[in-house]
């Protein structure tokens, strides 16, 4: 029995005693080799992990029944079975009703092709790794949420942001799951847009809403939510006014911030004339991103430069040549922008910023490109897509709707069909 081997695959983004039963049950049976998940692999089917791949390590390090610790780089451990050709294989048996019951009868298929055997431990329902995460995210400090995005940039091919206007905009983000093909969906922030913050106040999209007002409305998003906020801040404002501006966010648990490298009076970029739309020399640019940089209070605090040279015509060239020079001050990752309908000016772009030895990772904000997969998006080498005002722009058409339905007919009866029940609206906010 010595000579046995057993893989064990394993998150431990929160140890608890079933995790010790299994290992303990399973070194009985010889060594013990753990599929230890990576951070991309969780978030596949599970919320983002608390803790680093490198620190869950470090802790399964130090359990006696552990042999080996070897990297499970996805749900699908057959890679690991036929590599490691384990005498046992041992899961805990809720898998066989769960999202990952595709993946039991692949572990199955490949055991029987090397004659090992399955052991399915019974699942304790009264210990739920999730249920204690949940727990934890709510008492957790704005700091553990300002890590998260730079994190999940690291560990996921693409991050999914979508905008939120309001605090229940911020519960549909936060709690929206799918199942598809087998893997757990969702978006992975929310995006703070001065365009949608300004509409909801019945204010042009002009800078007329100052900063004080709308982090009054990011806070009340961060209470209840916890997932990481992505901040539009326009130009950043004055200069001198930046180190407030960071340290407010930072405060209040914001991930980054994006600001932009126009200048004068704030005029939306998906207006199609852009006439007398100015832009910032990049080197005045870029003292906005050293004094952003120099005001935060962590490195996990990004700034994301956005670069305006395909609104305001400028073209490609231009644009390059102020990716260089915004990467050498600082910032994280670079925002190319664009009005058109095809995403040919940011492939462009995103082909030769590639080549440069300033390369940082890229964004893109695809409203008017609508059309394109993020898995184009993966290939032609962003990080993160921002979905920046498609909440806001269905809520208004539905609640007009609405309204008129009610008008027309009198009374509220027939706009019944037309909406949730508020059922739905009181399981939707929980009480603590």
């Amino acid at each position: 029995m010595k000579n046995k081997t057993i893989y064990v695959p394993l998150a431990v983004d929160i140890l608890h005693s079933a995790h010790i039963n299994i290992l303990k049950k399973a070194k009985k049976y010889g060594k013990v080799i753990v599929g230890l998940l990576t951070d991309s692999a969780i978030s596949e089917y599970k919320k983002f992990p608390l803790i680093n791949y490198k620190e869950r390590y470090k802790t399964l390090e130090g359990i006696k029944f552990v042999d080996q610790i070897v990297e499970q780089k996805n749900w699908d451990y057959s890679v690991n079975i036929r590599r490691y050709k384990p005498n046992y294989f041992i899961h805990g048996d809720d898998w066989k009703t769960s999202i990952q019951k595709n993946q039991r009868k692949k572990v199955i298929q490949a055991l029987k092709k090397i004659k090992g055997k399955l052991i399915e431990v019974p699942f304790n329902k009264n210990i739920s790794s999730s249920e204690i995460k949940d727990k934890i995210i709510k008492l957790s400090s704005p700091d553990n949420r300002v890590s998260k995005l730079k994190r999940l940039m690291s560990a996921k091919k693409i991050v999914k942001i979508l905008e939120s206007h309001n605090s229940l905009t911020g519960l549909i983000i936060e709690n929206l799951k799918i199942n598809k093909r087998n893997k757990l969906e969702e978006f992975d922030g929310m995006w703070s847009s001065s365009l949608t913050d300004s509409a909801t106040k019945g204010k042009p999209d002009n800078s007329s809403l100052d900063f004080s007002s709308r982090i009054s409305s990011l806070n009340e998003m961060l209470d209840v939510t916890s997932k990481p906020l992505v901040f539009d801040a326009d130009n950043g404002g004055q200069l001198e006014h930046l180190s407030f501006l960071v340290r407010s966010l930072e405060r209040a648990g914001t991930s980054a911030i994006i600001i932009e490298d126009k200048i004068g009076l704030k005029k939306n970029s998906l207006f199609k004339n852009q006439s007398g739309a100015k832009q910032d020399k990049p080197q005045i640019f870029a003292k906005k991103i050293k004094k952003i940089c120099n005001s935060r209070q962590s490195n996990d605090f990004m700034v994301i430069a956005r670069i305006e040279s395909f609104i305001v015509g400028k073209g490609l060239k231009d644009a390059l040549k102020r990716a260089k020079v915004y990467s050498k001050a600082g910032a994280d990752a670079i925002l190319i922008h664009s009005k058109e309908k095809t995403t040919a000016e940011i492939f462009s772009f995103a082909k030769e910023f590639k080549k440069s030895k300033n390369f940082i990772p890229l964004v893109c904000v695809p409203s008017t490109y609508s059309k394109v997969y993020e898995q184009d998006l993966i290939n032609n080498g962003f990080k993160m897509v921002i979905y920046a005002n498609q909440l806001l722009r269905a809520a208004y058409p539905a609640m007009q709707d609405t309204a008129k339905t009610i008008l027309k007919n009198s009374r509220a009866f027939e706009a019944d069909k037309k909406i949730i029940p508020i059922k739905e609206i009181i399981n939707l906010i929980k009480n603590d």
